[in-house]
This record gives structure tokens, sequence and C-alpha cells, in this order.
């Protein structure tokens, strides 16, 4: 039985505290309160302070999905048991037959891919083929021959190979044979006993006894010692040389060269792509080693299972993992405005305002009556302390920094000797590039055609905060040709103090955010200083977007 697949819970991309924590959190609690497996994911680096709050708590980091797009393995994979390079062609044909299908893939011992045959292969043997020389080109085991024309080896060794000569068929004068009788040709013939005799004398390699007419010991003892096979068949001679070619291995036919194949871990959009140029009926399906694994065809690719996704933190399709429209989103968590993401069907959704993702993930645990492990209490509580700044930003309700106490005692640890730890840990980024420094928290936005990035980094002093401002100065241009934003954005926010000097790029960037703080923005030339405010949602992001409303 396949094993059920799980939802993944995951949260934006270049993911915050919030974001990995309360995916950790919210499968914990769906795999206590659901009928499926819940796995949580993340869409990008996990930073400093969140790797901090994961190694204090004794949890591994979530794995990472760059996109979420139905792939080959989320599809019906039509299980095409492949056959071997010598099976014959009635077998294939059989075969076909039996499964119903157009296409068989030829696989060798190991499993791996080594071609195809398809029904206009074989018809082509039956149509196309005048050459008397074909079953010894091909190279045909005499036990296909024996087996296509239900007959027996009486003589010789069934498992060699008709490697030389031409296919005949004998007649009633030896004297006539022996004009066209030549070494190692494989003779279709009847039950004369003078016959056999002429065909073994001529050497032939094989010779074929039709409507089941007995074969004497001494005609079978000489072909032994001349090296001759003897097959007794009970198809009369007409129907042994309409079928004798259909014993031919389909590696003589089979297709081997440009094949489309597909490995299982493809997405289906490149997939289609590939399949509407292509005529082709069915596609072989591989592993990433060669190992085949199945068929499929366009046909299945209308069953297609989606991977169910559980977003929290976000719902912002530009926030969102690569692949969102592809995959079947089941419920959204989060805190912030309401995105741009559509759902094919209802969904739950719970959206609220506080200051952290997190604190709505502990009040479902408590509504659902499930209690909270130590760790898990430990996660939701440094999620919050994240994401509110220990209670200084906007943000902040009472209802957040209630269940950041509660959890705080739950997890045995002290708030502000935890934040501090926390704080530190992720404002250590000496070590780390500008790409590392500004994806660990920059999201984008979206406002009257505009489109703009905004990245956060905070601090307990402002010396870490001057370093970055150096590192990030620079590459903050570069951004903003590699992504096409109109402006990016970059709050150095310092903890202790409330504040934020905001660093900027793009034509106007600077004077939108002037008017979006109606002169209370401090110019430092390069920067702007924003006395009381650290958040990115509840303050920055809306300034600006009435400040681009009106601009």
């Amino acid at each position: 039985m396949e094993q059920e697949k799980s939802v993944w819970v995951i949260g934006h991309k270049n993911p915050d505290t919030d974001s990995i924590c309360a995916a950790i959190a919210y499968a914990d609690l769906k795999n206590k309160t659901g009928k499926l497996p819940y796995e949580p994911k993340r869409a990008g680096q996990v930073n400093e302070e969140s790797l901090f709050v994961l190694g204090y708590f004794g949890f591994p980091i979530p794995e990472y999905v760059a996109d979420v797009g139905a792939q080959v393995k989320d599809i019906e994979i039509r299980k095409t048991q492949g056959i071997g390079s010598n099976v014959s062609l009635k077998t294939a044909w059989e075969t076909m037959k039996e499964q119903n299908v157009v296409t068989l893939p030829i696989t060798s011992r190991g499993g791996l891919l080594e071609g195809l045959i398809i029904t206009g292969d074989i018809a082509t043997s039956y149509m196309d083929v005048y050459d008397n020389r074909i079953l010894s080109k091909a190279r045909t085991q005499y036990k296909n021959i024996a087996e296509t024309l239900e007959g027996e080896v009486l003589a010789g060794n069934s498992h060699g190979y008709f490697v030389k000569g031409k296919v005949v068929v004998g007649t009633e004068s030896p004297e006539l044979m022996e004009e066209y009788i030549e070494d190692d040709d494989m003779v279709i013939l009847g039950n004369r006993y003078e016959v056999q005799l002429c065909a073994i004398e001529m050497n032939a390699s094989c010779i074929i006894v039709s409507s089941g007419a007995k074969v004497s010991k001494t005609i079978q003892k000489l072909a032994e010692d001349r090296g001759c096979i003897i097959i007794t068949t009970p198809y009369d001679t007409y129907t042994v040389s309409r079928l004798i070619n259909q014993s031919m291995p389909v590696k003589y036919f089979m297709r081997q060269e440009n094949l489309v194949t597909f490995e299982t871990e493809e997405y289906i959009d490149d997939v289609k792509e590939i399949m509407s140029r292509e005529r082709h009926r069915d596609f072989p399906i591989l592993k990433e080693d060669g190992t085949y694994v199945g068929m499929i065809s366009r046909r299945n690719l209308l069953n297609m299972k989606r991977k169910q996704v559980i977003l929290v933190d976000h719902n912002e399709r530009t926030q969102a993992v690569d692949g969102i429209d592809g995959a079947e989103i089941l419920e959204i968590i989060d805190h912030h405005r309401l995105g741009s993401l559509e759902t094919i069907s209802p969904v739950f959704f719970r959206n609220q305002p506080l200051g952290c993702t997190s604190t709505i993930i502990y009040q479902m645990y408590l509504e659902q009556g499930i209690e909270i492990p130590k760790g898990i209490a430990g996660l939701l509580c440094s999620a919050i302390i994240s994401d509110t700044l220990m209670f200084r930003s906007p943000t902040c309700t009472l209802l957040d920094r209630q269940a950041a106490e509660a959890l705080a005692r739950m997890a045995g640890i002290q708030v502000e000797e935890h934040a501090k730890r926390m704080f530190q840990a992720g404002s250590n980024l000496k070590s780390k590039t500008p790409e590392e420094i500004l994806f660990q928290d920059f999201k984008t936005f979206q406002a009257e055609e505009m489109e703009f990035g905004i990245g956060q980094l905070t601090a307990m002093s402002m010396e870490g905060l001057q370093e970055v401002k150096e590192k990030l100065s620079g590459y903050i241009c570069q951004v903003q040709k590699e992504r096409q934003l109109d402006m990016v954005y970059v709050m150095l926010t310092n903890i202790l103090e409330e504040s934020t000097e905001l660093i900027f790029v793009g034509e106007d960037a600077k004077e939108v955010a002037v008017q979006a703080f109606h002169g209370h923005a401090e110019d430092r030339g390069d920067s702007l200083w924003l006395k009381g405010v650290v958040s990115r949602k509840k303050q920055m992001v809306p300034a600006l977007m009435l400040a681009l409303q009106g601009h």
C-alpha cells in the first residue's frame, strides 16, 4: 500500500524566527489533532537567530523546499513492467495486449532503461521486412523460435543463437534443395526423412520440422553430431513461415536513441511543455540514477495530485515559496495584512491583528485542549520575542505579551535573558556575505504597479548595525537590478533605542520614504533616521503604501 503523503507546513521565503518556529509548532499541533501526517518545511536560509533558537531547544532545521509545484512523482505513474532485450516480438506483443498498452520499456537486469518498443515497431517487423537473413542479423535465440512456434528443441543447444545464414523453405526434392541451401541456413521442412537428411548434410544450422511430424533417432543423432538444431512445431509450413519473424528479439527493433524520458523530481509545468512538442503517446519515468520506474501519458496529468501545504506567517504571493500556484493550499495562519494569494477552493484562513503568528498557534493549542510540549513552548516564546522585538514593537499586543510570559514558564526560561541571547546571536553577522545578511529577512510588496523590497536587521547596539550598513550599501543596488524592483529599503533597527536607520536605492526611493513619514525622518544624506520606527509590518509598509498611492 502506497504511503500517504504528508502535508507541508511552511513559512515565507527568507524566513525569520516566527516563520520557522510557527511551522514546527503548527505541524506538531496538526499531527496531534489531524488525520494526515504533517511536516514542517522552510522556504529559505535559516538566520543566525533562528539557528540559536532551534539549537537551544533541540530541534532540527526543517528541510528546505525550493518549489512546491507538482512534480512527476505527484502523479499516478503506470507501473508497466519492463521486459528484457532478448524477449521475442511475439512475447512483447502479447504483453502489450495483456496490459492494454502500446509502449513497452526494455530494461536491464539492474532495472536501467535500455530502450522502448511500440506497436508500430512490431508492425514494421511484420510488414516492411523482406530480408530472409533478418533472423540471423537480429541474433535470434533458438529458444525464442521454439516458443514462438509453440514447438520443442529436440537436438542442439536451445540457448544458442542463429547468427549466420538465411531462412528457407525446403522442397520435397533433395536435388532441388542442393541448389539453394547454403552453409548455416535455417530450413523449414516437412516429415520426409531424405529431405531432413539432405538439409543436415548441406550444413544447415537449424531445421524446423512442421506439422508435428516425428523425427527419427537417426536424424536426431546426425544433427547432434553435425551441430544442427532441430525444432519441431505443430504448425504447418505456411504458418511457420508467417510466424517465424515474431521470434526475433525486441532489441533489434527497439528505440534507443533520442528517447524522451522524465525523472521523478521534474516539475509538471516543464513536462507539459516538452510533451506538447512530442508526438509520443507514452513517456518513461526514471529515477536520478536511470532506474526505470514506470510510464506516463498526457492523460495521467489530468489526475495530478498537487502537493498539499499550509502557509504560516504570510499570505502574499510574492513571499510564498516558488510553485505555490501549482500546490493545494489547505490552510493559512497569519498576522499580516491581506495579500495577493488566491486559492482554488475555500480554505481555513485565520488572520488576527497580533504581533506574531506563534501567538495565534499558542491560542489554538489552548482552544483545542492540547498540552504544549516544553520544547514547542520555547519555540513559540522565542518567535514572539523576535517578532515583537521583546514587546517594543507597535505590533505587540497584550495577548502577545501574555502568551510569551506563559510560554516562558512552560519552557523554563527567563524572557529578558533569553531575548538578549537571541538578539546577540542574530546580530553576529561578521562572517556573513551581503547576500546572506540581506536575505535572512527580506520581503517584497506591490502597490500602484510598483514593486519594492524591504529587508530588516535588528541589533542591540549601533556598532553592529554600522558594520552591516557598510556591507549592504552597494549590494542593494545589485539586488534592485537583478530582481527588477523599483525600490529597495533596508531597516537597520536598534532594539534598545527603538529606532531605525533606513538605507535605500531606487528612483524616488528617498522622496517616497520622506513623504511616508511626514517630515519625521531625519535626513542623514545616504540614509534616513526614523525615531520610534521598529516595525516593518505596522509602521514601514503601511506608510510606504500610502505614500506610493499619493505619489
